[in-house]
C-alpha cells in the first residue's frame, strides 16, 4: 500500500487508508462483491461495505468473448482476497476492475472516517448534496455528466445550467439545449460559479483534470456512490462538498445491487445519503469565496 501511485486523487486515497489502518489493514479481506447493473459493492470481513458506479460501456464485448476477459476482475476469486490487493485495482485501466478496486476503496475509507474523522469537515447524515451547495439566483452552473437529480432539480427551480456529458443520449429532451460536448470542458467549466460533478469521473479517471479548471472561487460538489468518506484529496483539489452514501445494511445493500438495484431502491432502506462539507473556516485563504 505504502508504494501505490500517489499524485491522483484515487492514489492518495490508497496512500492515506495506509497511514491511517497500519497493521490493521493487513488482517482485512474480502468477503463479498457484486458487480451489478448500475453500482457495484464490496463487504470486507470487517463487516463495512462501500459502491462504485459501474461503467458497464466499458465492456467491450459480451462478458464471454476473450477480449473482454482482462475486463473483469478475477471472477469466483475475490472472496477472502487481501482487501489492499483489490483496492489497488481503483488504478486498473480496465473500467470494471478500476469499479471494484474504488468500491473496495470505499469500504476501507469508511473504516478510516470511523477511527480518524476529518477536522476540517462537517459530516451530515440524510443531507442531499444538491441542497448542501446552497445555489443562489443568478449563479451559473455547470454539470458534469448527466446526474438526474440534480438536472431534474435545476429544472423545476428554473435555475439556468449547462451540462457536460459524453453521451447526449443521456439526456431528456428538454434537456438538450443546455448539453455540451464533454471535450467544451476547458471553455465551460471556468465559466461556472457552481460546478457540480458525478462521482463516474473517478472510474474514467478526469476528476482531477475537471477541477483543475475550475475557478478558485467557484463551489465544487462531487457526488455520488463512487465518491468515499476520505476527503483529503479532494479536498487537496478544491472540491468543498461530497456527496456520498453510507451503506447501513451491507447484505441488503448487495442484494439488491445483485438484482439490478440502483439509489432508487436502497436509498432509505439499505443505506443513506450522507455529506461531507468542508467547514467554512478550514478552506486556504487563496481558494475562499
Amino acid at each position: 500500500m505504502a508504494q501505490a501511485k500517489t499524485g491522483s486523487i484515487l492514489g492518495d486515497t490508497i496512500a492515506a487508508i495506509g497511514d491511517i489502518l497500519g497493521p490493521d489493514l493487513a488482517d482485512l479481506t474480502v468477503e463479498r462483491v457484486v458487480v451489478g447493473l448500475f453500482f457495484t459493492g464490496v463487504k470486507l470481513s470487517n463487516g463495512v461495505a462501500g459502491a462504485c458506479a459501474t461503467p458497464i460501456k466499458t465492456i467491450p464485448e459480451a462478458v464471454c468473448c476473450p477480449s473482454s476477459t482482462m475486463a473483469m476482475p478475477f471472477p469466483g476469486k475475490m472472496r477472502g482476497r487481501p482487501a489492499v490487493a483489490l483496492a489497488e485495482e481503483a488504478l486498473s485501466p480496465h473500467g470494471i476492475r478500476r469499479a471494484v478496486g474504488i468500491a473496495t476503496l470505499n469500504a476501507l475509507a469508511e473504516d478510516c472516517w470511523r477511527r480518524r474523522p476529518h477536522p476540517g469537515v462537517e459530516l451530515l447524515t440524510g443531507v442531499d448534496a444538491f441542497d448542501a451547495t446552497k445555489i443562489g439566483a443568478g449563479e451559473r452552473v455547470v454539470v458534469v455528466g448527466a446526474f438526474v437529480p440534480f438536472l431534474k432539480e435545476l429544472k423545476r427551480l428554473r435555475q439556468p445550467f449547462l451540462v457536460l456529458e459524453q453521451d447526449p443520449a443521456t439526456l431528456k429532451g428538454d434537456e438538450l439545449p443546455f448539453f455540451r460536448p464533454a471535450e467544451m470542458a476547458p471553455e465551460i467549466v471556468p465559466q461556472a460559479d457552481v460546478l457540480l460533478i458525478t462521482g463516474s469521473t473517478l472510474v474514467n479517471a478526469t476528476l482531477e483534470d475537471l477541477l483543475a479548471l475550475a475557478r478558485p472561487e467557484a463551489r465544487v460538489t462531487v457526488v455520488g456512490p463512487t465518491v468515499g468518506m476520505l476527503p483529503d484529496a479532494f479536498l487537496a483539489r478544491g472540491a468543498d462538498i461530497l456527496g456520498s452514501v453510507r451503506i447501513a445494511e451491507p447484505d441488503a445493500f448487495l442484494d439488491l445491487l445483485a438484482e439490478g438495484g440502483s439509489g432508487y431502491h436502497f436509498f432509505g432502506r439499505s443505506a443513506q445519503k450522507i455529506v461531507l462539507s468542508r467547514r467554512a473556516l478550514s478552506r486556504p485563504a487563496s481558494q475562499a469565496a
